[in-house]
């Protein structure tokens, strides 16, 4: 059994934000899957079960998830090595991604909060690359900023990407998807589609 923990903050307001895009990610994998969320107030979670994995979306805000993420580990008894955490990250442009088995938060307060309450960085991640701010917007205000219309496409296609990634890490785990799937470059592939 996975845990898929997609990092963001509640509320309509933030969906559409460059911090929520873990949080889409794990809201389309539950479409795809057919399975529904459900609110558990103990877990301070939303909560979608399938087979394979629980599918959770903290409740918590991005700072305060791994409150959220921890107990559902401990409800579900899933270990740390079987969370995967589906997140935005600064340090990857927008159109890549990167599995990773294990690693520290690189400055996301999200990710820094689960590590701190499982008390381990042998957590593997999916990180979905949103860039850096440009010259003059803060780090905060960026993240929380909703991605531009000319981005759009590309957002789609990392989202679709990473469902696939997600379901191919529960079909054949988690190298077989780091193999697939960490020398993708959508962008590469939107400027040869565009010759």
């Amino acid at each position: 059994m996975w845990l898929f923990a997609g990092l963001g903050n509640p509320g309509p307001e933030y969906f559409f934000t460059r911090h929520n895009l873990g949080w889409r990610a794990v809201a389309l994998l539950a479409e795809e899957l057919k399975l529904t969320f459900r609110e558990n107030p103990s877990l301070e979670a939303l909560i979608a079960e399938g087979k394979e994995a629980v599918l959770l979306l903290p409740l918590t805000y991005m700072n305060l998830s791994g409150k959220a993420v921890a107990g559902a580990t401990e409800h579900y008894r899933i270990p740390p090595e079987r969370v995967l955490l589906v997140h935005d990250d600064l340090d990857l442009p927008l159109g890549r991604m990167k599995i990773l088995p294990r690693g520290g938060s690189g400055g996301h307060r999200g990710v820094a909060s689960v590590l701190a309450m499982l008390g381990t960085e042998e957590i593997p991640r999916l990180k979905l690359g949103i860039g850096r701010p440009p010259s003059g917007i803060s780090v905060p205000d960026y993240v929380l900023s909703p991605f531009r219309p000319e981005e759009e496409p590309v957002v789609e296609k990392v989202l679709e990407l990473s469902v696939a990634a997600m379901r191919t890490i529960l079909r054949e785990g988690l190298p077989k998807a780091m193999s697939l799937y960490n020398r993708r470059d959508l962008l590469q592939n939107e400027r040869e589609g565009a010759r």
